[in-house]
């Protein structure tokens, strides 16, 4: 089992439309042995959409890992000085999500999990999902590019012809990136077709 005694914190944003394939996720590196505790941002702790109930993605991500959700800042906030995570992921990464990040603002639980985490120059790995990856926030994906302890999972354009500057993650990429960056690598390449 290739990720055998890993701690990751495993942080969901509201990118819904991804959250079933990130609870098969979820899944696998169970499987695979790692040790995942559930963070979710406001926007999953409190929407209901056509993609699924708040409560019932709560209840799946808790069922899988074994875990309580952390979802307050106050909960987030002991992930750095108690160093509980080997590894942060952020998946699916919202382009919200990543414009904060990028620009040092802390005011969701996963912000704050992100913040705390990196205090102890461990890694963070982040898998975006954004319609405006090659729009506004393509400099905030440069920024974290180049930032140091923040690795990318492998992404592309999900629908160019018709959402030019969407990107999404491979997600299937996740434990092989979260691998690579606890040796403090980044998994290439980092531009792939989407399909």
């Amino acid at each position: 089992m290739k990720l055998d005694g890993l701690k990751i914190g495993f942080a969901v944003t509201g990118s819904h439309c991804t959250l079933h394939e990130i609870t098969e996720v979820m899944r696998k590196m169970v499987e695979e042995g790692a040790d995942l505790t559930p963070i979710i941002s406001y926007a999953v702790d409190t929407m209901d959409t056509r993609f699924g109930k708040a409560e019932d993605w709560k209840s799946k991500f808790e069922e899988i890992t074994q875990k309580k959700v952390i979802q307050t800042i106050p909960d987030a906030e002991p992930i750095g000085p108690q160093k509980k995570f080997d590894c942060l992921l952020i998946a699916p990464c919202t382009g919200n999500t990543l414009a904060k990040l990028a620009n040092g603002i802390t005011d969701t639980p996963v912000l704050m999990a992100a913040k705390a985490h990196l205090r102890n120059q461990r890694p963070l790995v982040i898998a975006i999902s954004t319609n405006d990856g090659l729009g506004l926030n393509a400099r905030n994906i440069g920024t974290l590019l180049c930032t140091k302890n923040i690795f990318l999972v492998p992404f592309g354009q999900d629908s160019p012809a018709i959402k030019a500057n969407s990107l999404v993650a491979h997600m299937d990429k996740i434990p092989d990136t979260v691998l690579m960056a606890c040796e403090g690598k980044q998994i290439q390449p980092i531009l792939v077709d989407y399909h």
